[in-house]
């Protein structure tokens, strides 16, 4: 049996930075740290942050004292501007990459044009991202929502960081044929299109495949769905219990990927599940070297 990793599985440079922020920020600070929201999406990161007494509060009626660490996704200029009124310590752990989507899509507004924003409505990102848009940002998560579009003449588009790239691009074709001007600005981050790609590469070539992380995770979802496409023997497993022996008992090459939330240490509780079941000698592969 061959157990292959995806390229760059694990945290990414947003997730590790803002981690790092707050157990920084905690070691420095005497009260009260918070996040607003889950700093990232995954349960076990979450709760071990909770243990070093970083605790996640989602209603900011409930922040009254502390240090507030942005979450890596983000937040609108609004819930900045009520954190400040309520003179609370403010320390932003939002990703540089979804800064960068947060101050084009700004601009973008002001210069006159109808702002696209492919992306889910319910995510964290996508909620921060429209208030930078005075609420004017217009958000497809779907081609049939395209249908609801009016020609204009002038429009642009931007994507969540996480988004799928065969996704935006189909929306940026079906877009042409409604928009005199249209401005595109692929805004999908550079870890999220290597991982998608690597993915889908390892997919094509394994007998079975694992997507390792949260439900909640964007970017993990995504894995999953590119993975499924090609694969249609792939799982999304949370934790190494979700493995089963008829998961594997038949299948010789076997493929990991994981989502840029999912820690290194779930990654390999994982691998060490699949020997467990697996009685016979495993290899593994990354970046296309063979380990025995």
């Amino acid at each position: 049996m061959r157990i292959r990793i995806a390229n760059h599985s694990g945290f990414c440079f947003g997730v590790k930075r803002a981690i790092k922020i707050a157990q920084e920020i905690r070691k420095e600070r005497k009260g009260k740290v918070l996040t607003l929201g889950d700093l990232i999406h995954n349960k076990r990161v979450i709760e071990e942050l909770r243990k070093e007494g970083i605790d996640s509060v989602d209603d900011i009626s409930k922040i009254n004292e502390g240090t507030v660490i942005i979450r890596s996704h983000g937040v609108s200029p609004s819930v900045i501007d009520q954190l400040k009124k309520k003179q609370i310590e403010i320390i932003d752990a939002t990703c540089p990459f979804v800064k960068r989507i947060q101050r084009l899509a700004k601009k973008i507004v002001d210069s006159g044009y109808e702002l696209i924003i492919a992306g889910d409505p319910n995510h964290p990102e996508i909620r921060a991202l429209i208030g930078y848009t005075n609420g004017e940002g217009v958000i497809i998560n779907s081609l049939q929502e395209i249908k609801n579009l009016k020609k204009k003449s002038r429009r642009a588009i931007i994507a969540q960081s996480t988004q799928d790239i065969n996704f935006f691009k189909e929306i940026v074709s079906r877009l042409i044929d409604i928009t005199n001007e249209l401005r595109v600005l692929n805004t999908i981050c550079d870890s999220t299109r290597i991982r998608q790609k690597s993915t889908s590469k390892l997919a094509s070539e394994v007998d079975v495949m694992f997507i390792v992380g949260d439900k909640k995770s964007s970017n993990t979802n995504k894995l999953f769905k590119i993975a499924k496409e090609i694969q249609p023997k792939t799982y999304f497993i949370e934790n190494a219990d979700d493995i089963k022996p008829e998961m594997i008992n038949s299948y010789e090459e076997i493929g990991i990927s994981a989502g840029a939330s999912t820690p290194q240490d779930l990654i390999d509780e994982v691998i060490n599940k699949i020997k467990g079941i697996k009685t016979n000698k495993c290899y593994g592969e990354r970046e296309s070297t063979w380990m025995n």
